[in-house]
């Protein structure tokens, strides 16, 4: 794909950014590691056996025909090899279309209020492509979540290799919403946009959230990252990312959402897997420790 002018100038523009957004962060960070135990908040690490009287599942465009009630797949489930538990999200079982809006969410248990900054911390795991997948905050109640779906997120992440009604094709790299639509994350230390991520590999992002009105530069985040063999070590991917609906309302629950794509043209069940997801206020680009 051929590059404008303007697309390498924002592409440099960024990577500048990541760089010395990481020098500075990468102080604080230091500065506050004998802390971080105390910073971070868990949100859930799926190794309690209440998880589920804490989340809510909702399928709110579900055109599964023959007709399939509750037709995602969203469940805990244990890693082989470890003593370790996980959440994994499809939007259905194989061989079953139609669910346009699975979603799936549980409330913070600290409110994000506007003109606060928070760290979100979250593991995730592609188990196959093709997919499609989103998750992130939302400042609206539960029933207006499932009125909005897609439209209830503000800060997001998206991982999906589908064709878009435009015709263009996404390749199963992490996206950042960006302008109205989505970005790719960068790979600053090879001075191009990121792979697609690999399946079955453990990648640990961190989004800083600013929750500050637009007019003082908030509604936006910043996204870091490290797994798979491209990020061995932590990188700051993307600055300066967009809210999706820029509400300026405190931030309240996080959200997933994915979808199997209509019958006609399907967008394939691969699921995804999260685990650990932890929050803490300020920035603090260490690790929870788990």
């Amino acid at each position: 794909m051929q590059h404008t002018n303007t697309s390498i100038q924002l592409l440099g523009l960024v990577f500048l950014v990541c760089s010395i957004a990481t020098q500075a962060k990468s102080q604080d960070s230091e500065a506050t590691a004998l802390t971080t135990a105390t910073k971070w908040i868990k949100i859930d690490d799926f190794e309690s056996s209440d998880t589920w009287e804490h989340w809510t599942l909702a399928d709110t465009k579900n055109d599964t025909d023959p007709r399939v009630e509750h037709p995602q797949v969203t469940e805990v489930r244990s890693e082989e090899d470890r003593q370790n538990s996980y959440l994994i999200k499809k939007p259905a079982a194989e061989g079953v279309v139609g669910n346009r809006k699975a979603l799936s969410y549980l409330e913070l248990p600290v409110a994000v209020e506007v003109g606060e900054t928070y760290t979100f911390y979250t593991r995730i795991n592609v188990e196959y492509f093709p997919n499609n997948h989103v998750f992130g905050l939302s400042n609206l109640a539960p029933e207006e979540i499932n009125l909005q779906d897609y439209n209830a997120l503000e800060p997001s992440l998206r991982v999906t290799d589908k064709h878009e009604s435009d015709g263009t094709q996404n390749d199963g790299t992490l996206m950042v919403r960006k302008n109205g639509g989505y970005a790719r994350i960068f790979n600053e230390e090879a001075s191009r946009t990121a792979n697609p991520m690999q399946t079955n590999t453990w990648y640990e992002v961190w989004y800083v959230v600013n929750n500050e009105r637009a007019s003082k530069g908030g509604q936006s985040y910043d996204v870091y990252i490290r797994g798979g063999d491209e990020f061995p070590h932590q990188q700051c991917v993307y600055i300066g990312a967009d809210f999706r609906m820029q509400r300026e309302l405190p931030l309240i629950y996080f959200l997933t959402n994915c979808n199997t794509g209509p019958a006609d043209a399907p967008y394939g069940n691969g699921g995804l897997r999260y685990d650990d997801l932890y929050m803490a206020a300020g920035v603090v680009l260490t690790a929870p420790p788990n």
